[in-house]
């Protein structure tokens, strides 16, 4: 009885693990998807979100696999930005998120570590598939994004597979609290500087950056968000020399 219980646990844990390397094998397209949210009320510039599902839908289903099945034959095309995110970054961490379903985890903490390495690599060797290679013995301007971020999945991939092969530390619990506020501070930056201007947008963005945490002081974070807010008033239009708009456009027109 014991075993059983033990094999249950070991498959619940790696269904959860598998579950969250899907859902970062598709997040920037669920990160474009929330951008693209913000061009509806005018926080942004870009394609709108039904736009942004039917281009990462069709490369994920139709795109990258044409692709694929494309590159026996003898013609050659250039590929789409999302046809490339999907073959470069999505396709490989939604193959380890099926290959983790079936293996004995020793140390999640190494494993997960891996992975989470292996999509940063994977996502910057996306980031430079457009820029210049080598050509000759000339270096291109893509050549060592490639090979570090080549080097660095080989190293995540080592340490991942340290987590198969020795007994290591379980998964411990983690607060999504700061993290959460901390990004959608950096969201809620991203979609209204435009509109709402440098003012209102760095003291808004440092007040939701601040409640992701329980001890925070409100009195005290009003005061240093206040300070940061008429520092960052001074630093970026006058010192940097950097057309930002201060107040909101409402205000302005």
């Amino acid at each position: 009885m014991a075993d059983t219980m033990g094999h249950s646990a070991t498959a619940t844990r790696n269904t959860r693990l598998a579950l969250g390397f899907c859902l970062l094998a598709i997040a920037p397209q669920i990160f474009e998807l929330i951008w693209s949210i913000g061009t509806i009320f005018g926080w942004g510039t870009g394609r709108g979100p039904g736009t942004v599902v039917t281009s990462h839908v069709t490369a994920l289903l139709a795109g990258a696999p044409s692709a694929i099945f494309g590159s026996f034959g003898s013609g050659t095309k250039k590929m789409s930005s999302e046809v490339l995110l999907a073959l470069i970054y999505s396709y490989p961490l939604l193959v380890v998120a099926i290959l983790t379903l079936f293996m004995t985890v020793r140390s999640a903490q190494d494993y997960v570590g891996g992975v989470v390495l292996m999509a940063v690599a994977l996502f910057a060797l996306w980031a430079g598939s457009d820029l210049q290679g080598m050509r000759g013995f000339s270096f291109g301007a893509g050549t060592a994004p490639r090979m570090f971020g080549g080097l660095l999945v080989a190293l995540s991939a080592a340490i991942a597979l340290t987590g198969l092969l020795t007994d290591g530390p379980s998964m411990a619990h983690y607060s999504w609290r700061g993290p959460l506020f901390v990004v959608a501070a950096i969201l809620f930056f991203a979609l209204s500087i435009r509109s709402l201007g440098l003012v209102v947008t760095a003291f808004t963005s440092f007040m939701i950056a601040a409640a992701g945490s329980q001890e925070t002081r409100w009195l005290e974070a009003l005061i240093v968000g206040a300070c940061l807010t008429i520092g960052c008033a001074i630093l970026f239009p006058y010192i940097l020399g950097l057309p930002m708009p201060m107040y909101p456009r409402f205000l302005i027109q």
